[in-house]
């Protein structure tokens, strides 16, 4: 259903890098591109609604100029450079314990009838619409405290592991130790244990973080050569300027590291 046009000020958002410049803030909405699969996230966003998740916008409808129309959802996104609050191990929790009402709420949906973006790998597909993208700037915090997921373009079948995979990536973070923040470099296998104890992982689930989480990261950097070799800016922009060699580190030390991650993790 076509909406009115729009009688207030657009407000341009910033964060994130596939939809730079493209997202906007119209009133309490949120106005962004519409894609292929726009129609299998509104289904995925109806079901959290109905299930009584407040941790995600409404889909709204389409306007006049063919954008989806979101609900907006007021609070702070982390996004670069990052507050000190990013790296706080209450934010941590609070990330992993919105990660696990999210994983409760979707678990009853039915991907069946929907078409969805970038395929995890198969053996990672297990039951639940996974988020996929749970970065830094696609978290909002109130007071502290993280409160909703937005950006749900990559959500496709998936499972916990590989979610819990995804966001322990991008929040402990797992990285080589030069390319963490000082703050918490010397902290990463702690913060893992803190993170997966806050989600309430069970020893299946923290097996398969371990088993996913380097192939989490090819698929990550897979979809980002693609936007390169596309010619997107952003993306080609960050590449240039180091990306492409802290995701080769970073590919290493999740490769190399999964003995001192699963000695974290409880995993003997």
């Amino acid at each position: 259903m076509k909406t009115p046009a729009a009688t207030v000020t657009e407000e341009l958002l910033h964060g994130g890098m596939t939809n730079t410049g493209l997202v906007s803030r119209v009133g309490d909405t949120v106005r962004r591109p519409r894609r292929p699969t726009s129609d299998s996230t509104k289904a995925l966003l109806d079901h959290l609604e109905r299930a009584g998740f407040d941790g995600a916008p409404r889909y709204l409808g389409v306007d006049e100029r063919g954008r989806e129309i979101l609900s907006y959802i007021p609070g702070q996104a982390m996004i670069a450079p990052h507050p000190t609050l990013a790296l706080t191990d209450t934010a941590l929790i609070s990330v992993a314990q919105l990660l696990r009402r999210y994983h409760d709420a979707v678990a009853g949906f039915d991907p069946g009838a929907y078409t969805w973006p970038h395929p995890l790998p198969t053996r990672f597909r297990r039951g639940l619409i996974s988020h996929n993208d749970p970065n830094l700037d696609n978290i909002i915090f109130r007071d502290g405290y993280a409160v909703a997921l937005i950006d749900f373009d990559l959500a496709s079948p998936g499972s916990a592991a590989w979610d819990l995979a995804c966001t322990a990536r991008l929040w402990v973070p797992l990285r080589e130790r030069g390319d963490a923040p000082p703050a918490v470099r010397d902290r990463l296998l702690e913060r893992l244990a803190i993170f997966a104890d806050a989600y309430g992982a069970s020893r299946e689930q923290r097996e398969g973080l371990i088993e996913a989480v380097a192939e989490c990261h090819r698929w990550c950097y897979s979809i980002v050569q693609h936007a390169v070799a596309s010619g997107h800016e952003t993306f080609s922009l960050d590449w240039r300027r180091g990306g492409r060699l802290r995701a080769e580190r970073t590919a290493h030390w999740l490769t190399t590291r999964a003995p001192e991650m699963r000695a974290a993790l409880g995993l003997r």
